[in-house]
Protein backbone atom coordinates (compact mmCIF):
# COMPACT_ATOMS: atom_id res chain seq x y z
CA UNK A 1 0.00 0.00 0.00
CA UNK A 2 1.30 3.27 -0.50
CA UNK A 3 1.38 6.64 0.65
CA UNK A 4 -1.06 9.59 0.28
CA UNK A 5 1.58 11.36 -1.31
CA UNK A 6 2.40 15.35 -0.80
CA UNK A 7 -0.87 16.29 -3.07
CA UNK A 8 -2.56 14.54 -0.04
CA UNK A 9 -1.81 16.36 2.66
CA UNK A 10 -4.73 19.09 3.11
CA UNK A 11 -6.18 18.03 0.08
CA UNK A 12 -8.13 15.38 1.31
CA UNK A 13 -10.55 17.90 2.90
CA UNK A 14 -13.59 17.95 1.27
CA UNK A 15 -16.07 20.39 3.28
CA UNK A 16 -16.86 21.81 6.81
CA UNK A 17 -20.11 19.80 7.85
CA UNK A 18 -22.34 21.25 10.86
CA UNK A 19 -23.27 18.68 13.41
CA UNK A 20 -26.72 19.85 14.06
CA UNK A 21 -28.23 20.04 10.80
CA UNK A 22 -25.50 18.92 8.13
CA UNK A 23 -25.32 21.76 6.05
CA UNK A 24 -22.14 21.19 3.87
CA UNK A 25 -19.75 24.44 3.82
CA UNK A 26 -16.87 24.53 1.23
CA UNK A 27 -13.65 24.50 3.39
CA UNK A 28 -12.24 27.87 1.70
CA UNK A 29 -9.92 30.07 3.13
CA UNK A 30 -11.05 32.24 5.78
CA UNK A 31 -14.70 30.49 5.34
CA UNK A 32 -17.56 31.20 8.13
CA UNK A 33 -16.83 29.27 11.24
CA UNK A 34 -20.34 28.61 12.31
CA UNK A 35 -23.31 27.00 10.52
CA UNK A 36 -25.26 30.63 9.27
CA UNK A 37 -28.42 27.97 9.78
CA UNK A 38 -28.06 27.13 13.09
CA UNK A 39 -26.05 29.71 14.72
CA UNK A 40 -22.36 29.73 17.02
CA UNK A 41 -24.05 27.75 19.37
CA UNK A 42 -25.99 24.61 18.31
CA UNK A 43 -23.82 24.92 13.92
CA UNK A 44 -20.54 24.45 15.34
CA UNK A 45 -18.34 22.70 12.51
CA UNK A 46 -16.84 19.43 11.38
CA UNK A 47 -14.21 19.17 8.68
CA UNK A 48 -14.62 16.44 6.49
CA UNK A 49 -12.32 14.13 4.60
CA UNK A 50 -12.44 11.59 1.80
CA UNK A 51 -11.47 8.47 4.11
CA UNK A 52 -12.44 6.14 1.38
CA UNK A 53 -9.31 7.71 -0.61
CA UNK A 54 -7.43 7.04 2.84
CA UNK A 55 -8.48 3.65 3.78
CA UNK A 56 -7.25 2.98 -0.53
CA UNK A 57 -4.16 4.61 -0.26
CA UNK A 58 -2.67 5.63 2.86
CA UNK A 59 -0.63 3.08 4.88
CA UNK A 60 -0.83 3.28 8.98
CA UNK A 61 2.27 4.72 10.35
CA UNK A 62 4.47 2.47 12.71
CA UNK A 63 5.80 5.28 15.32
CA UNK A 64 4.16 8.70 16.11
CA UNK A 65 6.26 11.42 14.76
CA UNK A 66 4.63 14.49 16.27
CA UNK A 67 1.54 16.34 14.34
CA UNK A 68 3.49 15.86 10.87
CA UNK A 69 2.58 12.02 11.01
CA UNK A 70 -1.44 13.11 10.39
CA UNK A 71 -1.28 15.64 7.77
CA UNK A 72 -3.71 13.81 5.37
CA UNK A 73 -6.58 14.05 8.39
CA UNK A 74 -5.53 18.01 8.71
CA UNK A 75 -7.02 20.72 7.14
CA UNK A 76 -3.19 22.39 6.17
CA UNK A 77 -1.46 22.89 2.88
CA UNK A 78 1.72 21.39 3.86
CA UNK A 79 3.58 20.28 7.19
CA UNK A 80 6.03 23.88 6.53
CA UNK A 81 3.27 25.96 8.16
CA UNK A 82 3.60 24.00 11.54
CA UNK A 83 5.66 25.32 14.01
CA UNK A 84 9.22 24.78 14.76
CA UNK A 85 8.94 23.79 18.23
CA UNK A 86 8.03 19.79 18.85
CA UNK A 87 4.31 18.99 19.43
CA UNK A 88 4.20 15.45 20.34
CA UNK A 89 4.54 12.52 20.18
CA UNK A 90 3.81 12.68 24.09
CA UNK A 91 4.24 8.83 26.58
CA UNK A 92 2.01 6.73 26.95
CA UNK A 93 2.83 4.80 30.46
CA UNK A 94 1.59 1.66 31.54
CA UNK A 95 0.47 2.67 35.56
CA UNK A 96 0.34 -1.03 37.23
CA UNK A 97 1.39 0.25 40.48
CA UNK A 98 -2.12 2.26 40.11
CA UNK A 99 -4.25 0.20 38.68
CA UNK A 100 -3.70 -2.10 41.51
CA UNK A 101 -4.88 0.58 43.84
CA UNK A 102 -7.41 1.72 41.99
CA UNK A 103 -9.14 -1.64 41.68
CA UNK A 104 -8.87 -1.91 37.38
CA UNK A 105 -7.11 -4.43 35.31
CA UNK A 106 -4.54 -2.19 33.59
CA UNK A 107 -4.37 1.58 33.25
CA UNK A 108 -2.55 3.94 30.27
CA UNK A 109 -1.92 7.46 31.06
CA UNK A 110 -1.60 9.73 28.23
CA UNK A 111 0.76 12.17 29.53
CA UNK A 112 0.07 15.47 27.45
CA UNK A 113 1.40 17.33 30.15
CA UNK A 114 4.94 16.56 28.17
CA UNK A 115 4.10 18.85 25.92
CA UNK A 116 5.70 22.28 25.83
CA UNK A 117 3.44 24.27 27.61
CA UNK A 118 2.47 21.15 29.70
CA UNK A 119 -1.16 21.05 27.91
CA UNK A 120 -2.39 19.06 25.18
CA UNK A 121 -4.47 22.47 24.33
CA UNK A 122 -0.69 22.56 22.57
CA UNK A 123 -2.31 20.33 19.60
CA UNK A 124 -4.76 22.88 18.71
CA UNK A 125 -2.48 25.65 19.02
CA UNK A 126 -0.50 23.91 16.30
CA UNK A 127 -2.93 24.05 13.96
CA UNK A 128 -4.10 27.40 14.89
CA UNK A 129 -0.66 29.06 14.22
CA UNK A 130 -0.57 26.89 11.02
CA UNK A 131 -3.49 27.98 9.23
CA UNK A 132 -3.96 31.58 10.64
CA UNK A 133 0.23 31.59 8.61
CA UNK A 134 -1.53 30.19 5.77
CA UNK A 135 -4.59 32.63 5.94
CA UNK A 136 -2.04 35.55 5.94
CA UNK A 137 -3.37 36.46 9.61
CA UNK A 138 -0.53 37.92 11.92
CA UNK A 139 -2.61 38.13 15.00
CA UNK A 140 -4.35 35.26 16.90
CA UNK A 141 -6.99 36.34 19.79
CA UNK A 142 -8.34 33.64 22.03
CA UNK A 143 -10.67 33.63 25.03
CA UNK A 144 -9.96 30.33 28.00
CA UNK A 145 -9.42 29.73 31.17
CA UNK A 146 -5.96 29.67 31.08
CA UNK A 147 -4.36 26.54 29.21
CA UNK A 148 -5.47 27.78 25.34
CA UNK A 149 -4.12 31.29 26.31
CA UNK A 150 -0.31 30.01 27.51
CA UNK A 151 -0.40 27.27 25.11
CA UNK A 152 -1.11 29.61 22.62
CA UNK A 153 1.72 32.42 23.68
CA UNK A 154 3.94 29.76 24.12
CA UNK A 155 3.35 28.20 19.93
CA UNK A 156 2.70 32.23 19.15
CA UNK A 157 6.43 32.88 20.17
CA UNK A 158 8.20 29.83 18.64
CA UNK A 159 6.65 31.15 15.27
CA UNK A 160 6.46 35.08 15.70
CA UNK A 161 2.89 35.39 15.43
CA UNK A 162 1.08 37.98 18.05
CA UNK A 163 -1.34 36.28 20.57
CA UNK A 164 -4.25 38.51 22.40
CA UNK A 165 -5.21 36.73 25.70
CA UNK A 166 -8.55 37.34 27.27
CA UNK A 167 -8.51 35.15 30.83
CA UNK A 168 -10.30 35.84 33.87
CA UNK A 169 -8.25 37.64 36.15
CA UNK A 170 -8.42 34.65 38.52
CA UNK A 171 -6.76 32.51 36.50
CA UNK A 172 -3.98 30.26 37.95
CA UNK A 173 -0.44 32.71 38.40
CA UNK A 174 1.49 30.05 36.51
CA UNK A 175 -0.70 30.09 33.54
CA UNK A 176 -0.85 33.99 33.57
CA UNK A 177 3.04 33.95 34.02
CA UNK A 178 3.36 31.75 30.68
CA UNK A 179 1.26 33.85 29.04
CA UNK A 180 3.47 37.15 30.12
CA UNK A 181 6.73 35.34 29.57
CA UNK A 182 5.84 34.39 26.52
CA UNK A 183 5.21 37.83 24.93
CA UNK A 184 1.50 37.16 24.98
CA UNK A 185 -0.72 40.27 25.14
CA UNK A 186 -2.60 39.47 28.67
CA UNK A 187 -5.87 40.92 29.02
CA UNK A 188 -7.11 40.25 32.44
CA UNK A 189 -10.93 40.23 32.12
CA UNK A 190 -12.73 41.11 35.30
CA UNK A 191 -15.41 38.67 34.69
CA UNK A 192 -16.04 34.98 33.43
CA UNK A 193 -14.68 32.54 30.95
CA UNK A 194 -18.27 33.05 29.17
CA UNK A 195 -17.54 36.49 28.88
CA UNK A 196 -14.03 36.17 27.55
CA UNK A 197 -15.30 34.34 25.38
CA UNK A 198 -17.93 36.38 23.92
CA UNK A 199 -15.26 39.08 23.79
CA UNK A 200 -13.27 37.13 22.08
CA UNK A 201 -15.36 36.61 19.30
CA UNK A 202 -16.77 39.78 19.28
CA UNK A 203 -13.07 41.54 18.76
CA UNK A 204 -12.51 38.73 16.33
CA UNK A 205 -14.71 40.69 13.87
CA UNK A 206 -14.43 43.97 14.61
CA UNK A 207 -10.42 43.65 14.12
CA UNK A 208 -10.26 40.61 11.45
CA UNK A 209 -7.92 38.49 14.08
CA UNK A 210 -7.90 34.86 13.57
CA UNK A 211 -9.93 33.44 15.97
CA UNK A 212 -8.26 30.46 18.28
CA UNK A 213 -11.56 30.01 20.62
CA UNK A 214 -12.91 26.46 21.22
CA UNK A 215 -16.08 25.54 18.66
CA UNK A 216 -15.86 28.81 16.93
CA UNK A 217 -12.55 27.51 14.73
CA UNK A 218 -12.99 24.00 13.61
CA UNK A 219 -9.41 23.39 13.19
CA UNK A 220 -8.67 23.29 17.09
CA UNK A 221 -10.61 19.93 17.25
CA UNK A 222 -8.39 18.63 14.20
CA UNK A 223 -5.55 19.77 16.59
CA UNK A 224 -6.86 17.81 19.71
CA UNK A 225 -8.12 14.92 17.47
CA UNK A 226 -4.19 14.01 17.37
CA UNK A 227 -4.36 12.82 20.57
CA UNK A 228 -6.30 10.08 20.17
CA UNK A 229 -4.56 9.29 16.80
CA UNK A 230 -1.12 8.92 18.62
CA UNK A 231 -2.65 6.77 21.50
CA UNK A 232 -4.32 4.56 19.47
CA UNK A 233 -0.68 4.06 17.38
CA UNK A 234 1.11 3.78 20.66
CA UNK A 235 -1.49 0.86 21.89
CA UNK A 236 -0.73 -0.90 18.10
CA UNK A 237 -4.07 0.17 17.24
CA UNK A 238 -5.95 -2.47 19.76
CA UNK A 239 -7.56 -0.08 21.75
CA UNK A 240 -8.76 -0.26 25.33
CA UNK A 241 -12.32 -0.51 27.04
CA UNK A 242 -12.63 2.65 28.18
CA UNK A 243 -11.01 6.33 27.79
CA UNK A 244 -11.51 9.10 29.79
CA UNK A 245 -10.79 12.30 30.13
CA UNK A 246 -11.49 15.62 32.04
CA UNK A 247 -14.23 17.90 30.33
CA UNK A 248 -15.13 21.86 29.95
CA UNK A 249 -16.38 23.05 26.59
CA UNK A 250 -16.32 20.28 25.51
CA UNK A 251 -13.87 19.91 22.35
CA UNK A 252 -11.23 17.61 23.13
CA UNK A 253 -14.11 15.07 24.10
CA UNK A 254 -15.96 15.62 20.96
CA UNK A 255 -12.35 15.74 19.42
CA UNK A 256 -11.24 12.28 20.56
CA UNK A 257 -14.40 10.89 19.19
CA UNK A 258 -13.78 12.34 15.86
CA UNK A 259 -10.30 11.25 15.91
CA UNK A 260 -11.42 7.36 16.57
CA UNK A 261 -14.45 7.60 14.00
CA UNK A 262 -11.83 8.46 11.24
CA UNK A 263 -9.40 5.41 12.05
CA UNK A 264 -12.33 3.73 11.90
CA UNK A 265 -13.23 4.55 9.03
CA UNK A 266 -9.76 4.07 7.27
CA UNK A 267 -9.68 0.56 8.66
CA UNK A 268 -7.02 0.73 11.16
CA UNK A 269 -9.20 0.11 14.62
CA UNK A 270 -11.74 -2.65 15.10
CA UNK A 271 -14.15 -0.55 17.29
CA UNK A 272 -14.31 3.00 19.07
CA UNK A 273 -14.25 2.75 22.70
CA UNK A 274 -16.57 4.04 25.19
CA UNK A 275 -15.35 7.64 25.94
CA UNK A 276 -15.96 8.70 29.60
CA UNK A 277 -16.22 12.33 29.99
CA UNK A 278 -15.53 13.50 33.50
CA UNK A 279 -16.73 17.23 34.75
CA UNK A 280 -16.41 18.84 38.34
CA UNK A 281 -19.92 18.54 40.02
CA UNK A 282 -19.09 22.53 40.64
CA UNK A 283 -19.14 22.86 36.50
CA UNK A 284 -21.02 20.08 35.38
CA UNK A 285 -23.75 21.67 32.35
CA UNK A 286 -23.09 18.58 30.20
CA UNK A 287 -22.93 15.99 32.75
CA UNK A 288 -26.35 17.45 33.28
CA UNK A 289 -27.37 16.94 29.98
CA UNK A 290 -26.35 13.88 29.57
CA UNK A 291 -28.24 12.90 32.46
CA UNK A 292 -31.80 14.41 31.51
CA UNK A 293 -31.09 13.38 27.79
CA UNK A 294 -31.37 16.97 26.78
CA UNK A 295 -29.87 19.61 25.46
CA UNK A 296 -27.36 21.75 27.34
CA UNK A 297 -28.63 24.79 29.56
CA UNK A 298 -26.13 26.71 30.86
CA UNK A 299 -24.75 27.40 34.28
CA UNK A 300 -24.52 31.12 35.23
CA UNK A 301 -21.68 30.02 37.89
CA UNK A 302 -19.46 27.78 38.41
CA UNK A 303 -17.94 26.12 41.39
CA UNK A 304 -14.85 24.10 41.48
CA UNK A 305 -10.82 24.27 41.82
CA UNK A 306 -10.31 22.55 38.59
CA UNK A 307 -9.96 25.85 36.50
CA UNK A 308 -9.22 24.47 33.63
CA UNK A 309 -12.93 22.87 33.56
CA UNK A 310 -14.71 25.48 35.49
CA UNK A 311 -16.78 26.05 32.39
CA UNK A 312 -20.71 27.19 32.54
CA UNK A 313 -21.83 27.46 29.09
CA UNK A 314 -19.67 24.94 27.38
CA UNK A 315 -19.63 26.14 22.97
CA UNK A 316 -18.81 22.78 22.23
CA UNK A 317 -21.94 20.63 23.93
CA UNK A 318 -23.19 19.29 20.59
CA UNK A 319 -19.80 17.29 19.44
CA UNK A 320 -19.37 16.26 23.49
CA UNK A 321 -22.88 14.62 23.41
CA UNK A 322 -22.54 13.00 20.38
CA UNK A 323 -18.91 11.67 21.39
CA UNK A 324 -20.54 10.17 24.48
CA UNK A 325 -23.51 9.05 22.76
CA UNK A 326 -22.00 7.66 19.67
CA UNK A 327 -19.13 4.94 21.54
CA UNK A 328 -21.06 3.72 24.30
CA UNK A 329 -20.00 6.11 26.83
CA UNK A 330 -20.92 8.87 29.51
CA UNK A 331 -20.42 11.97 30.47
CA UNK A 332 -20.03 11.97 34.72
CA UNK A 333 -19.85 14.85 37.31
CA UNK A 334 -17.22 14.08 40.61
CA UNK A 335 -16.70 16.31 43.40
CA UNK A 336 -13.50 18.44 44.13
CA UNK A 337 -12.67 15.86 46.84
CA UNK A 338 -12.60 13.22 44.63
CA UNK A 339 -10.14 14.85 41.93
CA UNK A 340 -8.22 15.72 44.96
CA UNK A 341 -7.77 12.09 45.51
CA UNK A 342 -7.09 11.33 42.05
CA UNK A 343 -4.20 14.22 41.89
CA UNK A 344 -2.55 12.62 45.40
CA UNK A 345 -3.00 8.80 43.97
CA UNK A 346 -1.31 9.80 40.59
CA UNK A 347 1.74 11.19 42.48
CA UNK A 348 2.17 8.21 44.66
CA UNK A 349 1.47 5.50 42.69
CA UNK A 350 2.33 6.54 38.92
CA UNK A 351 5.08 9.53 39.82
CA UNK A 352 2.55 11.60 37.49
CA UNK A 353 1.57 15.40 39.16
CA UNK A 354 -1.58 16.82 37.19
CA UNK A 355 -3.53 19.97 37.77
CA UNK A 356 -6.90 19.01 38.60
CA UNK A 357 -8.25 19.33 35.12
CA UNK A 358 -5.67 16.77 34.07
CA UNK A 359 -6.65 14.54 37.11
CA UNK A 360 -10.51 14.54 36.34
CA UNK A 361 -9.71 11.50 34.49
CA UNK A 362 -8.54 9.23 36.82
CA UNK A 363 -11.16 10.79 39.48
CA UNK A 364 -13.99 9.88 36.68
CA UNK A 365 -12.40 5.26 37.24
CA UNK A 366 -12.22 5.89 41.22
CA UNK A 367 -16.08 6.98 40.90
CA UNK A 368 -16.59 4.18 38.01
CA UNK A 369 -14.93 1.32 40.82
CA UNK A 370 -16.90 2.74 43.75
CA UNK A 371 -19.73 2.53 41.78
CA UNK A 372 -19.34 -1.18 40.37
CA UNK A 373 -19.09 -0.11 36.80
CA UNK A 374 -15.53 -0.75 36.80
CA UNK A 375 -13.25 -3.63 38.22
CA UNK A 376 -10.76 -5.80 37.79
CA UNK A 377 -11.29 -7.05 34.20
CA UNK A 378 -11.43 -3.71 32.88
CA UNK A 379 -8.53 -2.02 30.98
CA UNK A 380 -8.64 2.17 30.78
CA UNK A 381 -7.10 5.19 29.45
CA UNK A 382 -6.87 8.20 31.60
CA UNK A 383 -5.97 11.53 29.29
CA UNK A 384 -3.60 13.20 31.58
CA UNK A 385 -4.15 16.85 29.39
CA UNK A 386 -2.34 19.21 32.38
CA UNK A 387 0.69 19.52 34.65
CA UNK A 388 0.35 19.90 38.23
CA UNK A 389 2.87 22.80 38.34
CA UNK A 390 0.80 24.61 35.86
CA UNK A 391 -1.85 25.69 39.13
CA UNK A 392 0.65 25.76 42.50
CA UNK A 393 -1.98 26.63 44.20
CA UNK A 394 -4.41 23.75 43.51
CA UNK A 395 -1.69 21.52 44.90
CA UNK A 396 -1.34 22.97 48.56
CA UNK A 397 -5.08 20.96 48.42
CA UNK A 398 -3.30 17.48 48.25
CA UNK A 399 -1.48 17.96 51.00
CA UNK A 400 -0.63 19.36 55.02
CA UNK A 401 3.11 20.65 55.11
CA UNK A 402 5.20 18.97 58.04
CA UNK A 403 6.22 20.83 60.95
CA UNK A 404 9.93 21.90 60.46
CA UNK A 405 12.37 19.50 62.54
CA UNK A 406 16.08 20.86 64.33
CA UNK A 407 18.64 20.35 62.51
CA UNK A 408 19.84 17.54 64.34
CA UNK A 409 20.25 13.63 63.15
CA UNK A 410 17.72 12.58 65.66
CA UNK A 411 15.18 14.46 64.57
CA UNK A 412 15.38 13.76 60.98
CA UNK A 413 15.37 9.99 62.19
CA UNK A 414 12.36 10.61 64.43
CA UNK A 415 9.96 12.11 61.74
CA UNK A 416 11.06 9.90 58.78
CA UNK A 417 8.51 6.88 58.91
CA UNK A 418 9.13 3.72 59.49
CA UNK A 419 9.52 1.50 56.08
CA UNK A 420 6.66 -0.83 57.29
CA UNK A 421 4.22 2.66 58.21
CA UNK A 422 5.74 4.21 54.58
CA UNK A 423 4.40 1.36 52.38
CA UNK A 424 0.81 2.07 53.76
CA UNK A 425 0.97 5.60 52.72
Amino acid sequence: MQGPGPRAVGAMVTELVCVSCGERVAAAPRHAMTCTTCGPDRGTLDYAYDLAALRRRWARPDAPGGLATWLPLLPLRDGGSLPRLAVGPTPLVDAPRLANHLGVGRILLKLDSFLPSLSLKDRASALAVAQAGEWGCPTIVAASTGNAASSLATLAAASGCRAVLLVPQDAPMGKLAQIALHGGILIPIQGTYDQAFDLSTEVAARQGWYIRSTAVNPVLAEGKKTAALETALQMSWDVDDAWFVGVGDGCIFGALWKGLSELSAVGWIRKIPALMGVQAEGAAPLAQAWEARANVVPWHATTTFADSIAVGHPRDWVKALRAARSSGGAIMAVPDTLISEAMTLMARHAGVLAEPAGAASVAGILAGVDCGRLGRSDRVVAMVTGHGLKDAASLRRTFVMPTPVPPTLEAVIAAAPHDEERSRG
